[in-house]
């Protein structure tokens, strides 16, 4: 899953609607150069439409956002996620990962959150909300206590085309992440070619 992450250093968040709106989105999102997907537990139909991308789509690497309670878990498990994040540090969501066998990365801000992951042994990490913390800058001065453990950063909230490119700089970010690639009003206009653009643009930085 890292090698994957790391290869393509790039991740369109999506909150989908329809079901039958994965079939295009994937294509576009492939088109465009991108090849792994997070599915926002943020609509009553997510978990199908993950499952109907991981079925269908097994070049796309299925992540699954906004898990915030163990019970999702086991259901983003079994839609065919290989992957979950969260917003948040949550103790009792890592510890239903780990008995699940799925990789998780759970949300930080603060050092105290840090430290509160690496009890778990969580190496891999989501910034959020990137943008609104202080972005880069802030990230680099709060990862830097901890630079020599080899931590890995999955920044997501407030990126986009104009920003991307200044994370990926970094040897602290492992991928970006963000919904301007395929925003909601993009999936639900049907605005397939203009997704394949955002996300060939992004691939570009």
């Amino acid at each position: 899953m890292r090698e994957q992450l790391s290869a393509s250093r790039a991740i369109a968040t999506v909150t989908i609607d329809k079901v039958e709106d994965t079939q295009p989105l994937a294509e576009a999102l492939l088109s465009g150069g991108v090849r792994v997907v997070e599915v926002t537990l943020r609509t009553p139909l997510a978990l199908q439409a993950m499952r109907s991308i991981a079925k269908n789509y097994p070049e796309l690497l299925v992540m699954a956002g906004t898990v915030i309670t163990p019970q999702q878990v086991k259901q983003v498990q079994d839609a065919g996620a290989v992957c979950a994040v969260a917003p948040g540090m949550n103790r009792r969501v890592i510890e239903a990962a780990f008995s699940a066998g799925l990789p998780f990365a759970p949300g930080v801000t603060t050092p105290s959150e840090i430290e509160a992951a690496l009890e778990y042994n969580c190496d891999l990490l989501k910034y959020f909300p990137a943008e609104s913390m202080g972005g880069i800058r802030y990230l680099k001065n709060m990862q830097a206590p901890y630079a020599h453990l080899g931590l890995k950063f999955i920044p997501l909230g407030g990126l986009n085309s104009k920003n991307a490119g200044d994370y990926l700089k970094e040897d602290c970010i492992l991928a970006v992440g963000g919904s301007w690639i395929a925003n909601a009003d993009a999936i639900r206009s049907g605005d397939w070619n203009g997704i394949e653009q955002r996300a060939a643009a992004l691939m570009k930085i």
